[in-house]
């Protein structure tokens, strides 16, 4: 069995290989705006890769100032209808919803409607949310905007339901919340926040949301087929959802600043060009160049938890897309089965978005829209990206004492990873797949996998990050540096002792109140396991893979989730209802499984 499973691994390998043998070959030269190659290499590549995974219908648009120097669509929009996927169709854009959000509120900003530095209660006086960290400082529509408000990351009771009720009622569910940490003190990414600097948005402008953003920014911009809705567009130009090549539900969004915008790969290319033009399209100027270059300045630069990572305002600024251009500004999206990304270089003018109506588009959306700007940056501007280096320091070695102080487990935003110590390495657990801590030249550890414990598998870009232990505004942490860069990986979890009122909470849960929501979490546990009380379950929407996260109790009424990031230091709350104990997190309600059979049994 063992055989004939390795065989067939090396077979699909193989295959995965052969694949990529069908690309066309790279020129020895381009000319200088000849897009040509970067066509005929990406309709290729995608092709191949929708194929592998069963991905339904995509869209591309690649921009050059303030021209589309190329835009096509794969696929289907909708299979039944036999429509094809085009440059207008249109998809749910998720999060990149978050720029036009941001847009507006600088827009506000300029009129000297709003001040993105005074408390958040100045535009929402209902505002209110628990904190236990003293002299912590209030919440702006800055920190909203960069995602260091410390605000929960979402609060996921009715976020995707078939009848969400209106996402202003975000600011009263917030008011039996905690924050996870003080403004300012890490990045963590928050729906919440951007949610409530759109409630912010409407009250300063006096009008409601959407038709705000359409009169504001969208049909100032052009981009005649986007709206802000809760519900997918159902036009005939709007792209039905699949999930591995079954027609799925979309279920309508509650938090309509945070991911409702339905848009087309053709009208966010209007969004570059005035990015491109300092702010402009056409004759009409959207926002000052001065505002647009707020937006795109690195906003946490005084963070030390952040390290490396930066972001503007609702932009990400990165080059982990593309190498050697300048500023990368960027924003993704992504819903229940629709997946997008947009990628500028502001320096060079350049831009791509990519989206897709399938759940299993999201790696190669993110991949597409990386591969595109970097052919089409050789294109314009003769710059050609580094080779991939695998390995790019030496073997080293550590002490057995070194090794053993890494030995523990780590709240990441990955999950919980658990790492020990063997004979000259370090393994690392992490949802069921193992990876090898490999000590190099530099100090750093390097990341290997194995596929069935023998074959080595490239772990892209990865394969080049070193990783180390250091210690950060008081928190022991894991980061990883690549090519001069850090970012945070995830922190060390200390124990403590656990009392008879969690020990007894130890067994399965379900929600009692999830209503007409997307069925989010499956097979839910609390588990005791050396030490630590873990809540596991499986998100079967995104991943088969069970999901493991450490909680750590403050009282007997209350814990909160181990770690730094997204979903992490939020707070979980014991209540009575009804006479029943349940544990409350994000609105839900979950209620261990005894009691509700014993109540079926009665």
């Amino acid at each position: 069995m063992k055989i004939t499973k390795i065989l067939a691994s090396i077979t699909i390998l193989f295959f995965m290989l052969s694949g990529c043998s069908t690309l066309p070959k790279h020129p020895e030269n381009i000319a200088k705006g000849d897009y040509s190659y970067t066509k005929e290499y990406m309709t290729k590549w995608i092709k191949n890769a929708m194929k592998k995974q069963d991905i339904t219908g995509l869209s591309i648009a690649l921009v050059d100032d303030q021209r589309v120097v190329w835009a096509e669509g794969f696929g289907f929009a909708d299979v039944a209808n036999n429509v094809p996927a085009t440059p207008e169709t249109i998809y749910r854009a998720g999060s990149i919803s978050k720029l036009f959000t941001a847009t507006a509120a600088m827009q506000l900003a300029e009129q000297g409607k709003l001040d993105i530095d005074k408390p958040l209660q100045t535009y929402l006086p209902e505002f209110c949310i628990k904190s236990r960290f003293q002299n912590a400082g209030l919440i702006t529509p800055r920190n909203l905007m960069t995602h260091h408000s410390g605000l929960p990351s979402d609060l996921l009771k009715g976020m995707w339901t078939k009848h969400p009720e209106p996402f202003e009622n975000d600011v009263k569910r917030l008011k039996d919340e905690y924050i996870a940490n003080p403004p300012n003190y890490v990045f963590s990414y928050s729906n919440v926040g951007v949610t409530l600097l759109g409630h912010a948005v409407e009250k300063v402008a006096g009008r409601d949301f959407a038709s705000y953003l359409e009169t504001s920014v969208l049909r100032p911009l052009g981009m005649t087929n986007s709206a802000f809705s809760q519900a997918s567009d159902s036009t005939p130009l709007g792209a039905k959802a699949y999930n591995k090549g079954e027609e799925a539900r979309e279920l309508p969004l509650r938090d309509l600043p945070a991911g409702g915008l339905n848009t087309t790969v053709l009208d966010l290319s209007r969004f570059m060009e005035m990015v491109f033009a300092g702010g402009r399209i056409g004759d009409r100027q959207i926002i000052k160049p001065e505002t647009l270059a707020e937006m795109l300045r690195p906003q946490n630069v005084d963070v030390p938890l952040d390290f490396d990572l930066r972001i503007g305002l609702a932009w990400f600024l990165n080059d982990t897309y593309v190498w050697n251009a300048g500023l990368v500004a960027t924003h993704g999206g992504g819903t229940l089965n629709h997946h997008s990304l947009l990628v500028t270089l502001p320096e060079h003018k350049l831009g791509v978005v990519v989206m897709s109506n399938s759940a299993t588009a999201g790696g190669v959306v993110n991949k597409a829209a990386a591969e595109a700007l970097k052919l089409a940056l050789e294109a314009k501007t003769g710059i050609r990206q580094p080779e991939q280096v695998e390995n790019p320091t030496g073997e080293g070695s550590k002490s057995q004492e070194e090794l053993h102080s890494y030995e523990g487990r780590y709240a990441t935003n990955f999950g919980l990873v658990d790492i020990t110590r063997k004979s000259d390495y370090l393994r690392g657990e992490i949802m069921g797949t193992s990876i090898r801590l490999v000590p190099r030249s530099d100090g750093l550890f390097g990341l290997q996998h194995k596929l069935l414990g023998i074959f080595p598998i490239s772990l892209g870009r990865w394969s080049q990050a070193g990783i180390s232990l250091t210690t950060v505004a008081g928190r022991e942490v894991v980061k990883y540096s690549m090519k001069g860069k850090e970012e945070l990986v995830g922190e060390r979890i200390h124990l403590i002792p656990i009392s008879e009122a969690w020990q007894k909470r130890v067994g399965e849960y379900e929600i009692v109140n999830s209503g007409d929501d997307a069925d989010l979490f499956q097979n839910v546990r609390l588990r005791l396991d050396n030490g630590l009380i873990l809540v596991e379950y499986v998100m079967s929407i995104f991943t088969d893979q069970k999901i493991s996260m450490g909680i750590m109790p403050l009282s007997d009424s209350e814990a909160v989730i181990c770690g730094l990031g997204r979903g992490m230091g939020e707070t979980i709350q014991v209540v009575n209802i009804d006479g029943y104990e349940m544990i409350k997190h994000l609105g839900y309600l979950f209620k261990k499984k005894q009691q509700i059979d014993a109540k079926r049994k009665i």
